[in-house]
C-alpha cells in the first residue's frame, strides 16, 4: 500500500524519514531542547499555514462563491472543509503555544522571556504575540465560527450570525497582523538577531 494515498501515512512518513535522518546524522543522545523547537516548528507551520488560508483563499473565495448567482455556492466548504481545517487550526495553535512554552525553556526561561528580562526580550515579544493570537483564536475565532458553522448545535438568528462573523474575521485578520512581527521575532532570535 502506498502511504502517500493517505494523510495518516503521509504524515508517519515524515516522521519516519525524520527518524532516519536522526540515525544517520544524530550525536546520539536525546537533545530535548532540539526536539522540543522542531515539534513548535512543525505545530507552527501547520497553525499559520491554515491562518493564512482562511484570510488569502477561503473567505475570499466563499465572497466570491456567495456572489456567483449561477455557481455552485460556498455550501461545500462551510460544511465539508471549514470544519476540518478549523480542527486542525485550534489544536495546532495549541500545540504550537505548548512546545512554545516548552522550548523557552533553552533560552533563558519561561519567566525571562514573558518578563522581557535581558537577552530575553525578542524572544518574550514572539511569545507574548503568539500567546494573544492563541488567545483569539480559542476565545473569538473558533467561539463564533461554532455559531456561523451552525456547529454549536444551536439556530441563530442572521443577526448573530453576521456579528459573529465579523467578530471571527476581525479577531483572524488581527492574528494575520501579529503573525509577522511575531515571525519576525521567533527567526531572529535563533538566527542572528533582527533584521535590521
Amino acid at each position: 500500500m502506498n502511504p502517500l494515498l493517505s494523510v495518516k501515512g503521509t504524515i508517519i512518513s515524515g516522521f519516519v524519514l525524520a527518524a532516519i535522518s536522526i540515525a544517520v546524522l544524530g550525536g546520539g543522545e536525546l537533545n530535548i531542547a532540539a526536539l522540543t523547537t522542531w515539534l513548535h516548528v512543525i505545530a507552527g507551520v501547520i497553525w499559520i499555514g491554515l491562518l493564512y488560508y482562511f484570510n488569502f483563499i477561503q473567505v475570499p473565495g466563499v465572497g466570491v462563491a456567495l456572489a456567483d448567482t449561477d455557481g455552485p455556492g460556498p455550501a461545500a466548504i462551510n460544511k465539508y472543509i471549514a470544519p476540518r481545517a478549523l480542527f486542525w487550526f485550534r489544536w495546532a495553535a495549541l500545540a504550537t503555544w505548548i512546545t512554545g512554552v516548552g522550548a523557552l525553556q533553552g533560552t533563558g526561561g519561561i519567566m525571562a522571556a514573558f518578563t522581557f528580562a535581558e537577552g530575553s526580550q525578542v524572544i518574550g515579544l514572539g511569545a507574548w504575540l503568539g500567546t494573544i493570537m492563541l488567545l483569539n483564536v480559542w476565545g473569538l475565532i473558533w467561539p463564533n465560527q461554532k455559531k456561523i458553522l451552525g456547529l454549536d448545535g444551536k439556530e441563530h438568528s442572521a443577526d448573530v450570525i453576521a456579528a459573529a462573523k465579523k467578530t471571527a474575521l476581525m479577531a483572524s485578520r488581527t492574528n494575520v497582523v501579529l503573525s509577522i512581527p511575531m515571525l519576525m521575532c521567533m527567526t531572529a532570535f535563533g538566527h542572528g538577531g533582527m533584521p535590521f
